[in-house]
């Protein structure tokens, strides 16, 4: 049996500009350690990722769209980066309120690189330590939290990281908190 067998995780990002492995690795990694991810796109056309920010990637077909969606149904949040996709979702309300929604409900929510802008607009941040991308310390501060310099952090169910090198701190410390 897998660890994360009966886990069900969503998977949030625009249809354009999210960082290749940001999305891939989690999902993959996520999977293969037995859990139902699916992923939702703010439409239904595929999702194109970049590497770096610049260059085409892969593109990911989403299960649905972040408007067919709630917290209701899902065990934890995962909001990839990529500065173009993590600046065009933090400013849709849905997945703003998803946001919300899952810190509410205390299940777990997890945004890496600039991902934790979204989390900045859902207003989830004061009294908390994360970490993001450098580029974003000052928005955390301005948002009431502690911004470090760390591959991974936790702080309650908000697990942050800082780039792609980062993603297997992040897809472990995203299984710890589902099998806590």
């Amino acid at each position: 049996m897998a660890t994360l067998d009966g886990k069900k995780i969503l998977v949030i990002a625009t249809n354009y500009g999210v960082e290749q492995d940001e999305i891939v690795v989690p999902v993959e990694q996520l999977r293969e350690r037995g859990a139902t991810v699916t992923v939702a796109a703010q439409e239904t056309g595929a999702i194109q990722t970049l590497v770096g920010d610049k260059d085409p990637g892969k593109t990911v077909d989403p299960d649905t769209t972040i408007g067919g969606v709630s917290a209701q149904g899902f065990d934890a949040l995962v909001v990839p980066g990529g500065t173009i996709n993590a600046d065009t979702i933090r400013t849709d309300k849905q997945a703003v309120s998803l946001v919300a929604a899952f810190v509410a409900a205390d299940k777990p929510v997890a945004a890496i690189c600039h991902g934790p802008w979204t989390l900045v607009e859902a207003g989830v941040l004061p009294g908390r330590t994360i970490t993001s991308f450098p580029s974003l310390q000052t928005d955390v501060r301005n948002a009431g939290a502690e911004w470090v310099d760390r591959e991974v952090q936790v702080d309650g169910g908000i697990i942050t990281s800082r780039n792609p090198d980062d993603l297997p701190a992040f897809v472990d410390a995203i299984e710890s908190a589902l099998t806590a």
